[in-house]
């Protein structure tokens, strides 16, 4: 008696998702012909703090590394935006890209250094790795030191011809950035890698036992987590208004990242779907919070008239 059995990957509601969010992304990539310049820069910004989120839950709640020092990464990806622009001559979109291959090549030494660590010294050992990289590059003042630059003005305006232009490249950098990390971490997840964290994240011990090379399997994980996560701290800091200090934002990045992934934890949001419903909510609670606070100050200086930014 022969028995056909099929394995189904998908169901009819995941299709049926799919396309609901091929329709979302139309309409968000058509965002520049029917938003405002402010709505667009928060847009941006979700987008790259749920990547940002997304890739913390693939470290810590996949792999079992608990990093509380991945804002490390976000400053240097910033950092190379500003060095390799101003000082190797390169486009943003190419310093942006070529900053996640620097931030992986980097991670390589620091993973084997921090990976001798377990559990709470581990956490420790990646804030002590994140202060190593603020301190270093508060001793290089050709790029602000610990006061923050901007990019020239020659460099902003060689992006693209007119403020609504560069206003509409930066927002679908940051879209297409958040495009390309949730999709690499849904794929991954999907894959031999991703059974293995899987199995890593449910019980170690037995999938050890199950001759899955757990340290591989980890060290692979925050090499690409960390060269992504670079990639958006350029991305992050391309975006920003004012003078930047790519240390100084990404300090706040962590809280941010922490806050978004714990309100997708809590409300039983699955994998990757939860980053992006919490950062849809905190996200516009906090820039209203942000605008009641600044009521009744004077700005020095409206933002188009800072140098070097777009």
């Amino acid at each position: 008696m022969n028995t056909d059995i099929r394995i189904s990957r998908t169901s009819g509601a995941a299709k049926v998702a799919a396309i609901l969010g091929a329709l979302i992304a139309v309409i968000l990539i058509a965002a520049p012909y029917w938003a405002g310049r402010a709505d667009m820069r928060l847009m941006g910004e979700i987008f790259l703090y749920l990547a940002l989120a997304s890739l913390w839950n693939l470290l810590a709640g996949y792999a079992g590394l608990v990093s509380v020092g991945q804002q490390a990464y976000v400053g240097f990806g910033g950092y190379m935006l500003f060095a390799l622009t101003i000082f190797a001559g390169l486009p943003p979109l190419v310093a942006i890209a070529l900053a996640g291959v620097l931030g992986a090549l980097i991670s390589i030494p620091v993973a084997a250094l921090i990976f001798r660590l377990r559990g709470a010294y581990f956490a420790i050992g990646t804030w002590v790795m994140a202060e190593v990289f603020r301190l270093s590059f508060a001793q290089v003042s050709a790029l602000g030191g610990g006061s923050g630059t901007s990019l020239p003005t020659d460099i902003v305006r060689s992006m693209a011809d007119g403020r609504s232009a560069r206003e509409a490249l930066s927002y679908w950098l940051a879209l297409g950035a958040a495009l390309i990390v949730v999709t690499a971490v849904y794929l991954l997840l999907r894959s031999r890698k991703g059974l293995a964290l899987t199995a890593i994240r449910d019980n170690e011990l037995a999938s050890a036992s199950l001759g899955i090379d757990i340290w591989r399997t980890k060290f692979f994980v925050y090499v690409v987590t960390s060269g992504l996560t670079s990639v958006l701290g350029g991305a992050l800091t391309s975006l920003r208004v004012m003078p930047a200090c790519p240390v100084g934002a990404s300090e706040r990045c962590l809280f941010e990242m922490l806050a978004i992934w714990s309100c997708g934890r809590k409300y039983g949001l699955v994998a990757v779907t939860g980053e992006e419903c919490s950062e849809f909510v905190l996200r516009p609670l906090r820039s209203d919070s942000g605008g009641m606070q600044r009521k009744g100050r004077v700005n020095s200086a409206p933002a188009e008239d800072v140098q070097g930014r777009p």
